[in-house]
């Protein structure tokens, strides 16, 4: 059996302020404290802010990637910026490291106020965006930021999560652990050791950030313990894909493009064109795809996993969790999740306090090696309403079984019935590109010919869905091209986390609350955020896409023949939710989802084949859950419309999390 990682439910200690620089003898006396087996109660179990922020040692060093991407000839540099406490390498103390390797430290921002990389005189950094430097230097970690290769002050070019984007921050790694060369400067020869630090690595991120730190765990690297990845992209064929069907309108090359630095935008050219030829618009799997393709090479994974993503994520889509998480349980890598309600959204504005406290206790557990109880708490947490978590021991929860629902016609043409009893007859959609989900679901009780629905009777007890779904349709299409979308929605009054809005699930204030030290040049003081909720009548639960093309493989489409019908299986996405009681779920299938994916080159009519179609969910408690829900109800009476939702997505994202 796949080993888990069990975790139990725990209290945020205090509220983190912005920590002061304590007087050097009362930094000597903790110091003692913390450091003396005598005068401690047996092993630490928090690391303590006792290091001067404002006296860190601040460097930069280029190290050797060992590639040349850009053709030049030299050997291609990463621009690596340190923040690091003065006071353990004095002591000849060496300390763990916490990195984030990014595209995105020049030209487009983190955090939630797009924080930039600054730099003094000497070209050391100054303000390293986001609050890990600020709350992990005092208590004794170093905070390392990697430029990617082509971006900001390194050499190389963007592949985007190719060879050289993972080699960017694996060398790092890799030089930490003294197995790679680093230099004082961009072109000089003077070398550049890591002395002070005992090679113990955790890398986080968000979006491509933690993207690139599950490539670098993929590789096995020596000396990453942990890695921590938000939002991230676990196969970058399905970021830009799903099964053919192509989610933007644009391939990797634009991306490369939207990050490189000047001279790389100056010298990468051939390395454009290969991202161009490697993906073709086609939606086929190429070699191209499958260098970037983490999941495949799960089972090199040694570091621990504790990720985080939104169920609502329209960017970096909730398809990377699901196979990611498996793929890592079924080679026994110890793991944590959170998922929230949100968007594409850093769990610094939608949990924060509770996310400083567990992250700090997740790398002093990780990196120090602090028995806290981490290791002993429930596996995931689950934003079940805004602002309102759960715990689960693990995830998905136990007992859950995958059940399969069927469609049925019911009295109006495309509006049926969802049951555990098979069904016979058809029904018809008409591809248009002009509607999506929330088109649907808000009029999911009325007939209209670009959608079938098919409703469950009113639940009489709550039905949790926890995992990932597939939903196998048969269709036959009158045109040779023909994309299908599937989407589950649980239809009932409900409040949740407006993920369609500006901010996506969060609404940003003036007030700031500060989470570690500061300087002049680096606040740790960053505004709140509190939830943006809206009242709906259905809540998206989750969806998938196909390109009916690609019903015979999943790696290549092939042109179809009008009046042929072709079985086809979607992939939706992974979720944790709970229908409650007087609720109804319902399943729709239709051809293009409005601005999720793109239309086809033309605007089929698809006869469905309900015999042969049918949703495959993963219900805690399986068929007999559902049986129990649904039974003594009466039958499911079509819905009033239009429904409330969100408003339908409206920004076609192209950057994963570059100002987010």
């Amino acid at each position: 059996m796949p080993i888990h990682m069990r975790f139990m439910t725990w209290r945020p200690l205090v509220r983190f302020t912005t920590w002061r620089p304590l007087a050097a003898t009362a930094v000597a006396g903790l110091l003692a404290a913390l450091l003396t087996p005598a005068a401690a109660h047996g092993a630490p179990r928090e690391s303590r802010p006792v290091y001067s922020y404002g006296n860190a040692v601040r460097e930069a060093v280029w190290v050797d990637t060992g590639l040349d991407g850009d053709g030049d000839g030299r050997s291609d540099r990463v621009a690596v910026d340190i923040v690091r406490p003065r006071e353990p390498a004095q002591q000849g103390r060496k300390i763990p490291v916490i990195m984030d390797a990014s595209p995105y430290y020049s030209c487009c921002g983190r955090g939630n106020e797009s924080q930039l990389k600054t730099y003094d005189a000497d070209g050391d950094v100054v303000q390293m965006p986001l609050f890990y430097d600020n709350y992990f230097v005092p208590r004794g970690y170093a905070f390392v930021g990697v430029d990617l290769a082509g971006t900001n002050r390194s050499d190389g070019c963007v592949d985007i999560g190719g060879r050289s984007d993972i080699q960017s921050a694996k060398a790092v790694v890799d030089w930490l652990n003294g197995r790679t060369t680093a230099y004082t400067t961009r072109t000089g020869t003077t070398r550049a050791k890591a002395t002070w630090t005992n090679g113990k690595t955790g890398m986080i991120g968000k979006s491509w950030d933690g993207t690139i730190a599950g490539g670098v765990a993929a590789t096995g690297v020596e000396g990453l313990e942990t890695i921590v990845p938000i939002s991230a992209i676990s196969t970058w064929y399905d970021y830009y894909f799903a099964k053919g069907a192509p989610l933007y309108d644009s391939g990797p090359d634009r991306l490369a493009n939207a990050v490189e630095s000047p001279d790389a935008r100056a010298n990468c050219a051939a390395v454009q064109q290969r991202l161009v030829d490697g993906a073709p618009r086609t939606g086929d799997r190429t070699p191209l795809w499958a260098e970037r393709d983490y999941i495949q090479d799960a089972s090199n994974v040694k570091a621990s996993v504790f990720l985080i993503h939104g169920m609502q994520d329209l960017n970096v889509r909730m398809q990377h969790v699901g196979p990611w998480w498996d793929a890592l349980a079924e080679n026994g890598v110890e793991r944590k999740i959170w998922l929230s309600q949100t968007g594409h959204v850093d769990p610094f504005d939608f949990r924060r306090a509770d996310w400083v406290d567990t992250l700090h206790r997740w790398f002093d557990h990780e990196l120090l090696g602090y028995d806290n109880g981490i290791d002993d708490e429930p596996m995931a947490d689950i934003e079940r309403r805004p602002d309102q978590w759960v715990t689960s021991d693990t995830w998905p929860a136990g007992g859950t079984r995958t059940t399969t629902l069927r469609p049925a016609s019911g009295t109006r043409p495309g509006v049926g019935t969802l049951s555990l009893t098979k069904a016979y007859g058809t029904e018809t959609v008409t591809d248009d590109p002009r509607t999506g989900e929330t088109d649907w679901a808000a009029r999911i009780g009325t007939p209209t010919p670009d959608k079938a629905g098919f409703l469950t009777r009113p639940l009489t007890s709550d039905l949790r869905l926890s995992g990932s779904s597939e939903v196998t349709v048969t269709a036959t299409p009158t045109t040779s091209t023909a994309h299908l979308s599937a989407v589950l929605v649980d239809l009932g009054p409900d409040t949740i986390r407006d993920y369609a809005a500006s901010g996506e699930g969060i609404a940003t204030l003036t007030d700031r609350t500060c989470w570690g030290a500061s300087t002049t040049g680096d606040s740790a003081c960053f505004k709140e955020t509190k939830a943006r909720t809206a009242d709906v009548d259905y809540t998206i639960v989750s969806r998938g896409w196909a390109d009916l093309g690609n019903h015979a493989s999943v790696d290549t489409g092939v042109p179809l023949t009008p009046g042929k019908a072709y079985t086809i299986t979607l992939d939706l996405g992974a979720t944790d939710h709970v229908i409650p009681a007087g609720h109804r779920l319902a399943l729709i299938v239709a051809g293009t989802d409005e601005n999720l994916i793109d239309p086809p080159s033309t605007k089929p009519t698809l006869t469905l084949d309900l015999s042969r179609t049918s949703a495959h969910v993963p219900l805690v408690g399986g068929p007999k859950s559902f049986t129990r829900a649904t039974a003594g109800s009466p039958p499911a009476a079509p819905a009033p419309t239009p429904l409330a939702g969100v408003q339908a997505p409206s920004t076609v994202h192209r950057i994963p999390g570059g100002s987010s």
